[in-house]
């Protein structure tokens, strides 16, 4: 009977990745520990595995402090403003750059993403100062329609339409169909991973911003997730339990929204860098 040879690399590589998924999933397992337990208990060193009285009520809490309800329905708003904004108009952007030809589209489309190479609270000032005059402040306006377009998304669906064969467009323009048909019927169904990609990415961003909201908005009932949850953090006291609830609570949408939409997701970043 011949003795199977063990193979240490595939061993070593799984070793690696139980590693790796511990160092991801700890920090997740503490916040819902955290949530679960007493502020009190919270302090205590050594920190407890597991809560000594488990406290379910501090969701309940969480809600009603700090009109975190409000703030969980504004960060929706928000959210689904900027997403459904970046895709249409970075999309349409992208669409343009990719298969139209005018003068400077390079330098256009240089320009674009060159901003990317800036941190984006070199703007913070004159943005301010802008939708000061525009009387925006503390509106849904404010939140939403500055962040309907970015670098990113323009590049990163212009490699997508970029991918797709150019005799597609040709055999297109051939047939009369206009620019927008083009574009609406044809280059935006066979890039839909692209599009989920990039409405991710822009979700994710959007219900985690915090130095947005918290410069352009100063009313309690314009307040987003991220803003209620800083509420927690006191100038002599933090109440870790309840920070840590509002984190859990506030994370799940989009856990949701990634289980639901990982296949695209997965797809378009594989998809990304085909043709440049």
């Amino acid at each position: 009977m011949m003795v199977k040879k063990v193979n240490w690399k595939n061993i070593l590589v799984h070793i690696f990745l139980i590693l790796g998924a511990v160092v991801v999933v700890l920090p997740f397992y503490w916040m819902v520990i955290t949530a679960l337990k007493t502020n009190a208990e919270t302090m205590t060193i050594p920190p407890t595995l597991l809560p000594q009285n488990w406290q379910f009520g501090n969701f309940i809490e969480v809600l009603q402090e700090f009109n975190f309800g409000m703030a969980y329905l504004n960060t929706i708003i928000v959210t689904a403003g900027r997403t459904l904004g970046q895709v249409l108009f970075c999309s349409m952007a992208a669409f343009a750059i990719a298969t139209m030809r005018f003068p400077f589209r390079n330098v256009i489309f240089i320009m674009m993403i060159s901003v990317l190479m800036f941190p984006p609270e070199m703007f913070m000032i004159p943005v301010y100062n802008l939708m000061n005059a525009f009387n925006w402040l503390d509106t849904y306006y404010v939140l939403t329609v500055p962040i309907m377009a970015s670098g990113f998304g323009i590049f990163l669906l212009r490699q997508f339409f970029m991918s797709l064969p150019k005799d597609l467009f040709e055999a297109a323009r051939i047939d009369g169909c206009s620019y927008p048909r083009i574009y609406w019927s044809i280059y935006m169904p066979l890039t839909i991973p692209g599009l989920v990609s990039l409405a991710i990415f822009v979700a994710v961003v959007s219900w985690n911003d915090f130095l947005w909201p918290l410069i352009m908005t100063s009313s309690p009932d314009m307040q987003v997730v991220s803003v209620a949850i800083s509420n927690f953090v006191g100038q002599h006291n933090t109440n870790y339990s309840l920070m840590m609830a509002g984190s859990v609570i506030s994370i799940l949408p989009l856990m949701v929204l990634y289980i639901i939409l990982q296949r695209y997701f997965i797809e378009g970043i594989a998809l990304t860098g085909v043709k440049g």
